[in-house]
């Protein structure tokens, strides 16, 4: 790991020395300069990391030296040194940017204290401005496929919603409609692109640490607090938070976002102060909230905050004229990542894919599309690479679901059971494969079981 550059800008050959001196036993390298000018050429030739800036030298004055460093390199940390008393130029130096001052006699506890925090803040701006480029190059509207015109009505408010001044927005939809997605397009399209955007999933925290994770904690505030930590909140200050899956939140935390999006502040875990942000929230789930709040596991005035300006992506089976045009985006997508040349699905392929109900609706797609790029070597996809649940027939399933016929005295509460429990003895026990079966998502077949009571002694003996 290359030593941080430091460059000592000062008449003085004693004070330059003693400095140099101090670098050395930190594990810095020292640069000199006597006056502006030749400071200035060496900042161009050596790029240092930190700038010690006296404010008076022979050439010019510090503090004009210091709004060209400025102008040349905005983010280059800059510690003046000043004469013991001199508040004016201290006050001007803070004026311009500068990082901080240190008075003459130099106390080097607080110098060694102030240059490590000069470097770390340096550091983390630059690392953010890494990942922000990052970010930006990551997502583009092309991500957005839509060719049918429920998609072009949403992808339509998504861009209203971004220009307008919204705090916050409620994406619903099944799980893999692509709610991430049109969430990081509200976020880029609006005026906080330049700011960040932080996601969380709500259900992938433990419980226990969730609150920390979004508002911060004070030291001290728990057992392993050694040190105040910012939460997910206050880093997207300006910014989006994303909170995804926001209906498995307990109560005790829904309480406290209810606070947070009516007043706009928040007390990290253990503080007393309230803190101020300004920021986008945008929530997404796949659950009915408005169930769910009169089942009493949502609270009905958060559902009725977050539910101002609500955005509805349509699953894929209701919009099958945007299967094909997904399929080939992610064609093009892994022929870039896996180094292929397939130009297009089989025209069998198209009419399996267009012919499927896709549960998993556009994540499935991908993944479909994904494991037959990994095999194929035609220029074509062709069906024999595709998942066995798209290219087998379900005429088997057909037939021992149409059994439950024969009994004409089944009401539709038990038929439905029947159903469940006829595809659950299909699929062997797996959920996964039992919900495809139905054309129906995980999360519902999930439900329907617990709902009708359905044990596994009702389905692990095979039909």
């Amino acid at each position: 790991m290359r030593k941080k550059k430091v460059l000592i800008v000062d008449d003085e050959k004693l004070i330059r020395w003693s400095l140099r001196q101090k670098l050395s036993e930190w594990n810095l390298e020292a640069l000199e300069a006597e006056n502006g000018k030749s400071a200035l050429c060496l900042a161009k030739e050596e790029m240092p990391d930190l700038v010690m800036l006296d404010v008076k030298l022979p050439d010019k004055k510090g503090t004009d030296l210091l709004k060209e460093f400025k102008k040349n390199w905005p983010d280059l940390p800059i510690i003046m040194i000043t004469a013991f008393g001199v508040i004016d130029d201290a006050v001007t130096a803070m004026r311009r940017g500068a990082y901080d001052f240190i008075a003459k006699p130099i106390d080097y506890t607080k110098l060694q204290s102030t240059i490590k925090n000069a470097l770390e803040t340096a550091s983390l701006k630059e690392e953010i401005a890494y990942y922000k480029e990052k970010e930006k190059k990551a997502f583009n509207m092309s991500q957005v496929v839509v060719s049918s015109e429920a998609m072009q009505q949403v992808l339509e408010m998504v861009k209203k919603i971004a220009q307008s001044e919204a705090s916050i927005i409620l994406m619903l939809g099944e799980s893999g409609t692509g709610k991430d997605l049109l969430a990081q397009a509200i976020h880029h399209l609006s005026r906080r692109k330049n700011a960040s955007y932080v996601v969380i999933n709500c259900s992938a925290i433990p419980e226990n640490l969730l609150e920390s994770e979004l508002f911060g904690y004070e030291k001290g505030a728990f057992t392993d607090a050694k040190q105040q930590k910012k939460g997910l909140i206050e880093l997207a200050d300006e910014g989006t938070l994303f909170l995804d899956e926001i209906s498995t939140l307990n109560l005790h935390l829904q309480a406290k976002i209810l606070r947070f999006l009516e007043t706009h502040t928040f007390k990290r875990v253990g503080g007393l102060k309230d803190i101020e942000v300004d920021l986008r929230v945008i929530a997404a789930t796949n659950q009915d909230l408005e169930v769910a709040s009169q089942d009493g596991k949502f609270r009905k005035d958060l559902f009725y905050r977050l539910n101002v300006c609500p955005v509805y992506i349509p699953p894929l089976r209701e919009r099958k004229e945007d299967i094909i045009p997904l399929a080939q985006y992610f064609i093009h997508h892994y022929n870039q990542k896996f180094r292929k040349n397939i130009n297009d699905l089989q025209k069998e392929v198209k009419r399996l894919f267009l012919k499927y109900e896709w549960p998993g609706n556009a994540r499935e797609l991908k993944n479909a599309v994904e494991r037959a790029m990994i095999f194929e070597e035609d220029p074509l996809i062709s069906p024999k690479y595709l998942p066995i649940h798209l290219n087998r027939k379900s005429s088997i399933f057909l037939k021992r679901s149409s059994d439950v016929f024969s009994d004409g005295n089944l009401s539709l509460p038990e038929f439905e059971k029947k159903l469940l429990i006829i595809a659950m003895k299909k699929a062997k026990g797996n959920k996964t494969q039992a919900a495809m079966l139905l054309q129906i998502t995980r999360d519902t077949l999930r439900y329907k079981i617990k709902k009708f009571k359905i044990k596994p002694e009702d389905f692990i003996f095979s039909a």
